[in-house]
């Protein structure tokens, strides 16, 4: 995944709410989100080669969310980063997940990623390149991409232009997913949608043999919880609910 929008404290009615593109690979083959685990129950769509995700939440209200890291850093990558993410998802809290992450960091390496993990009370970020950066999000909206999040971008020498300019989608990104005085949950999912279907904010993206795959937007707040799903690009691609 390349773009994950979070909107964190904002809604009553959701403390946790989503949109998120997955950029990937165009035969690297995966599944839509359903039901991947009973112990916590786990929902998340997943990645059949690496049988890990990239998103998903479990039955404790945590959602754990992760794209890859532009960096200038040779990581040997041995372990899948979304078995990380699937990992994480048996956590029964935010905190615990996000020890969960500082201890895998120790034990295995990973190429680069930024990670999300997050529940109604806390919203933890991390950045690995290497050495292990953290800081705790607001309540408020966030964008995260390759180069970093909010501000804080980590442009790498080798992809400088293409960083750069995912730093500038992000700040456009951010402005335009802002909360509105007044807006609710269900208007803002429906602006998401739009968005990261359009090609002006440059997160939904065509390349030869790469690019945006899925799309997800996903909703959590006291018992229920809401998954609507595009099964490919958002720009050609309409969203669906899903049942779990």
């Amino acid at each position: 995944m390349c773009t994950l929008t979070l909107a964190w404290q904002v809604f009553e009615d959701a403390a946790v709410a989503v949109a998120a593109n997955r950029d990937e690979v165009l035969d690297r083959p995966s599944t839509p989100p359903a039901v991947i685990e009973s112990g916590p129950r786990i929902v998340a769509p997943q990645d059949q080669e690496a049988a890990g995700t990239w998103i998903g939440y479990n039955e404790h209200g945590v959602l754990v969310g992760i794209t890859n890291r532009w960096n200038d850093t040779d990581l040997a990558g041995e372990r899948s980063r979304g078995l990380l993410v699937r990992d994480a998802l048996y956590r029964e809290s935010a905190e615990a997940a996000g020890r969960y992450v500082e201890q895998a960091v120790r034990d295995h390496e990973y190429a680069g990623f930024n990670l999300v993990v997050v529940d109604r009370n806390s919203a933890l970020y991390y950045e690995w390149d290497g050495r292990l950066g953290f800081r705790q999000f607001e309540p408020g909206v966030h964008v995260v991409v390759n180069v970093g999040a909010d501000g804080r971008y980590t442009i790498p020498i080798d992809r400088k232009s293409a960083g750069e300019q995912q730093a500038e989608n992000a700040e456009r990104l951010r402005e335009v997913l802002s909360v509105a005085p007044g807006e609710g949950l269900d208007g803002w999912r429906s602006r998401a949608e739009s968005v990261l279907a359009n090609h002006e904010y440059g997160v939904c993206i065509h390349g030869e043999g790469f690019g945006t795959r899925s799309s997800s937007i996903i909703a959590l707040g006291g018992d229920v919880a809401s998954y609507r799903f595009a099964d490919g690009p958002p720009c050609e691609t309409q969203y669906r609910d899903i049942d779990v």
